[in-house]
Protein backbone atom coordinates (compact mmCIF):
# COMPACT_ATOMS: atom_id res chain seq x y z
CA UNK A 1 0.00 0.00 0.00
CA UNK A 2 1.46 3.39 -1.03
CA UNK A 3 0.20 5.38 1.98
CA UNK A 4 1.99 3.14 4.48
CA UNK A 5 5.44 4.32 3.38
CA UNK A 6 5.16 7.92 4.53
CA UNK A 7 2.94 9.61 7.05
CA UNK A 8 1.13 12.90 6.62
CA UNK A 9 3.81 14.72 8.62
CA UNK A 10 6.47 13.63 6.11
CA UNK A 11 4.32 14.85 3.26
CA UNK A 12 4.04 18.30 4.87
CA UNK A 13 7.74 19.07 4.39
CA UNK A 14 7.94 21.87 1.85
CA UNK A 15 11.69 22.51 1.92
CA UNK A 16 12.39 21.34 -1.63
CA UNK A 17 9.20 22.57 -3.27
CA UNK A 18 8.45 25.31 -5.77
CA UNK A 19 4.93 26.71 -5.50
CA UNK A 20 2.94 28.97 -7.82
CA UNK A 21 -0.02 30.98 -6.55
CA UNK A 22 -2.72 32.65 -8.62
CA UNK A 23 -4.81 35.15 -6.68
CA UNK A 24 -7.98 36.79 -7.98
CA UNK A 25 -8.30 40.50 -7.16
CA UNK A 26 -12.10 40.54 -7.07
CA UNK A 27 -13.17 40.66 -3.40
CA UNK A 28 -9.59 41.67 -2.73
CA UNK A 29 -9.84 42.09 1.03
CA UNK A 30 -10.80 38.41 1.25
CA UNK A 31 -8.27 37.18 -1.30
CA UNK A 32 -5.50 39.20 0.37
CA UNK A 33 -6.34 37.47 3.66
CA UNK A 34 -6.37 34.09 1.90
CA UNK A 35 -2.96 34.86 0.42
CA UNK A 36 -1.49 36.03 3.74
CA UNK A 37 -2.64 32.87 5.52
CA UNK A 38 -1.44 30.70 2.64
CA UNK A 39 2.00 32.31 2.49
CA UNK A 40 2.44 32.10 6.26
CA UNK A 41 1.56 28.40 6.23
CA UNK A 42 3.86 27.69 3.29
CA UNK A 43 6.68 29.30 5.25
CA UNK A 44 5.75 27.28 8.36
CA UNK A 45 5.95 24.12 6.23
CA UNK A 46 9.47 25.03 5.15
CA UNK A 47 8.85 26.38 1.65
CA UNK A 48 11.55 28.90 0.80
CA UNK A 49 9.89 32.27 0.03
CA UNK A 50 12.20 32.54 -3.01
CA UNK A 51 10.53 29.38 -4.34
CA UNK A 52 7.06 30.93 -4.31
CA UNK A 53 5.75 32.90 -7.28
CA UNK A 54 2.48 34.78 -6.92
CA UNK A 55 0.48 36.37 -9.73
CA UNK A 56 -2.78 38.30 -9.56
CA UNK A 57 -5.62 38.17 -12.03
CA UNK A 58 -8.86 40.16 -12.22
CA UNK A 59 -11.26 37.49 -10.97
CA UNK A 60 -11.99 33.81 -10.43
CA UNK A 61 -12.74 33.14 -14.10
CA UNK A 62 -9.22 34.24 -15.00
CA UNK A 63 -7.52 32.02 -12.43
CA UNK A 64 -7.44 28.80 -14.54
CA UNK A 65 -5.69 30.35 -17.54
CA UNK A 66 -3.00 31.83 -15.28
CA UNK A 67 -2.62 28.45 -13.57
CA UNK A 68 -2.23 26.89 -17.00
CA UNK A 69 0.49 29.39 -17.92
CA UNK A 70 2.36 28.58 -14.71
CA UNK A 71 1.93 24.83 -15.27
CA UNK A 72 3.43 25.15 -18.75
CA UNK A 73 6.65 26.53 -17.25
CA UNK A 74 7.28 23.05 -15.78
CA UNK A 75 8.88 24.74 -12.76
CA UNK A 76 6.35 24.15 -9.99
CA UNK A 77 5.68 21.15 -7.76
CA UNK A 78 2.19 22.48 -6.97
CA UNK A 79 -0.07 25.42 -7.70
CA UNK A 80 -2.60 27.22 -5.54
CA UNK A 81 -5.77 29.00 -6.69
CA UNK A 82 -7.06 31.80 -4.46
CA UNK A 83 -10.31 33.63 -4.99
CA UNK A 84 -13.64 34.58 -3.50
CA UNK A 85 -17.05 34.36 -5.11
CA UNK A 86 -19.95 35.75 -3.11
CA UNK A 87 -23.51 34.97 -4.17
CA UNK A 88 -25.36 37.87 -5.71
CA UNK A 89 -28.90 38.19 -6.99
CA UNK A 90 -28.24 36.63 -10.39
CA UNK A 91 -27.18 33.33 -11.94
CA UNK A 92 -23.68 34.77 -12.43
CA UNK A 93 -22.54 33.27 -9.09
CA UNK A 94 -23.19 29.71 -10.28
CA UNK A 95 -21.53 30.33 -13.62
CA UNK A 96 -18.36 31.78 -12.06
CA UNK A 97 -18.19 29.14 -9.31
CA UNK A 98 -18.75 26.20 -11.65
CA UNK A 99 -16.51 27.37 -14.47
CA UNK A 100 -13.61 28.46 -12.28
CA UNK A 101 -13.76 25.19 -10.33
CA UNK A 102 -13.85 23.11 -13.50
CA UNK A 103 -10.96 25.09 -14.97
CA UNK A 104 -8.81 24.62 -11.87
CA UNK A 105 -9.48 20.86 -11.91
CA UNK A 106 -8.73 20.66 -15.61
CA UNK A 107 -5.31 22.25 -15.16
CA UNK A 108 -4.48 19.74 -12.41
CA UNK A 109 -5.53 16.79 -14.55
CA UNK A 110 -4.06 18.04 -17.84
CA UNK A 111 -0.65 18.71 -16.29
CA UNK A 112 -0.70 16.01 -13.59
CA UNK A 113 0.14 18.78 -11.16
CA UNK A 114 -1.45 19.33 -7.76
CA UNK A 115 -3.62 22.44 -7.70
CA UNK A 116 -5.06 23.41 -4.33
CA UNK A 117 -8.36 25.13 -4.98
CA UNK A 118 -9.05 27.86 -2.42
CA UNK A 119 -11.54 29.78 -4.49
CA UNK A 120 -14.11 30.12 -1.76
CA UNK A 121 -17.80 30.39 -2.59
CA UNK A 122 -20.10 31.88 0.00
CA UNK A 123 -23.56 33.28 0.43
CA UNK A 124 -22.32 36.55 1.93
CA UNK A 125 -19.31 38.56 3.05
CA UNK A 126 -19.55 37.34 6.65
CA UNK A 127 -19.14 33.72 5.55
CA UNK A 128 -16.16 34.69 3.40
CA UNK A 129 -14.46 36.50 6.29
CA UNK A 130 -15.10 33.49 8.54
CA UNK A 131 -13.36 31.16 6.05
CA UNK A 132 -10.51 33.29 4.70
CA UNK A 133 -7.76 32.29 7.12
CA UNK A 134 -8.52 28.58 7.41
CA UNK A 135 -8.95 28.14 3.65
CA UNK A 136 -5.69 29.96 2.91
CA UNK A 137 -3.85 27.78 5.38
CA UNK A 138 -5.58 24.63 4.08
CA UNK A 139 -4.56 25.45 0.51
CA UNK A 140 -0.90 25.61 1.50
CA UNK A 141 -1.11 22.28 3.32
CA UNK A 142 -2.92 20.59 0.42
CA UNK A 143 -0.37 21.87 -2.11
CA UNK A 144 2.62 20.66 -0.09
CA UNK A 145 1.09 17.30 0.82
CA UNK A 146 -0.05 16.53 -2.71
CA UNK A 147 3.27 17.60 -4.27
CA UNK A 148 5.07 15.18 -1.98
CA UNK A 149 2.52 12.43 -2.59
CA UNK A 150 2.79 12.71 -6.37
CA UNK A 151 6.57 12.67 -6.04
CA UNK A 152 6.26 9.39 -4.09
CA UNK A 153 3.94 7.90 -6.70
CA UNK A 154 6.15 8.74 -9.69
Amino acid sequence: MFGAEKGTADRLDGKKLYIGIVQARFNESITDALASACLAELEALGVNPKHIDQVRVPGALEVPVALQALAEKDKYDALIALGCIIRGETYHFELVANESGAGVSRVALDYQLPVANAIITTENLEQAVARQTDKGRDAARVAVEMANLLDELS
